[in-house]
């Protein structure tokens, strides 16, 4: 089973240099096919394409060892995460893609466990246990639960002892390629980040596909360090975490009860947010809202696909 494994890069290089040795160490362990890595820079403003060009890209030519193939894509413009990772899927020649994020550095055996699945052609994707390291403290996430409260789909940290999952990291985890070409990849109306891999995830459940969580695999995050934060100030973050979450409600919620209930519970939300001054809310409301004829025509394609109601992905994940 060929790998392909994408990393997107925006003003990665320390990150580069600190992680591709151990991605390197990964692949190398992977024994049941052929693995490639693609490298997807999106307009990085640092020395990280020279790097890659000098140092990674020339790993093949130096090894003829290792049996990994290594390509750049190279972006002009900053296009945001969606749309940098559904470029290194379009690209990809295996039958499995693995997204890691440049802050990610994968344990050796990592792929192994996590790549079994997919000898079930009804698994989409599957997560590994993602040890986070934020504010100086361990945090074991990588297992996603989530349930609809008062008109949004509020979602939180699961225990990883268990294999169901209600989304897949798209910092960590592996797709099968096929179903993500069915799907459409990420929706890049999340660009430039956050809840692309929620969407994507919940569509594939809604869909009729399998999600699935490894506890025997793991990657160590570091949050801090990645470009998120670097580029972004904690207002802008929030704003568009808010405006995230309206779309993923506008696309995907078809109960209509569930769509009752979001447009009932809006006044309380806005009178939250008001009281707290809490401008981001207002400011995401409004930037989904200018997008809303186009998310109202991406809702009736995508829900094309859907065989299962909100509520049963949610029952069977509580199962």
């Amino acid at each position: 089973m060929k790998v392909s494994i994408i990393i997107p890069n925006y003003n990665g290089e320390e990150l580069l240099k600190k992680n591709i040795p151990k991605i390197l160490d990964a692949a190398e362990n992977y024994k049941e096919g052929d693995t490639e890595i693609i490298i997807v820079d999106d307009a990085s403003t640092d020395k990280s394409i020279d790097y890659i060009r000098n140092k990674i890209l020339n790993i093949k030519n130096t090894d003829k060892k290792l049996k990994i193939e290594f390509r750049l894509l190279q972006n002009k413009t900053n296009l945001g995460f969606s749309s940098a990772v559904n470029q290194g899927v379009r690209e990809a020649k295996g039958e499995i893609v693995v997204l890691l994020n440049t802050d990610v550095t994968p344990e050796k055996e990592f792929l192994t466990p996590l790549l079994k699945h997919f000898k079930d052609g009804r698994v989409f994707a599957v997560g590994c246990v993602d040890k986070s390291v934020e504010d100086e403290r361990i945090i074991l996430r990588g297992r996603g639960l989530g349930r609809w409260e008062k008109g949004f789909l509020v979602h939180r940290r699961g225990e990883v002892d268990k294999t169901n999952t209600l989304w897949v990291g798209g910092g960590s985890g592996a797709f099968r390629k096929s179903i993500w070409d069915k799907l459409s990849g990420f929706n890049e109306f999340y660009n430039p980040f956050y809840w692309e891999d929620i969407d994507l995830s919940y569509r594939a459940l809604k869909s009729g596909y399998q999600i699935l969580f490894e506890p025997k695999s793991m990657v160590i995050h570091e949050h801090q360090k990645g470009a998120i934060k670097k580029r972004y100030n904690p207002f802008q973050i929030k704003t568009i975490a808010y405006r995230n979450q309206f779309i993923f409600v506008w696309i995907n919620a078809t109960d209509l009860d569930l769509q009752f209930l979001h447009l009932f519970w809006l006044p309380y939300h806005f009178l939250k947010a008001f009281l707290k001054f809490d401008v981001p809310f207002f400011l995401g409301f409004l930037k989904a809202l200018i997008l809303l004829p186009k998310i109202i025509q991406s809702s009736f394609k995508v829900q094309k696909v859907f065989v299962k109601s909100d509520r049963e992905v949610l029952r069977e994940l509580a199962k």
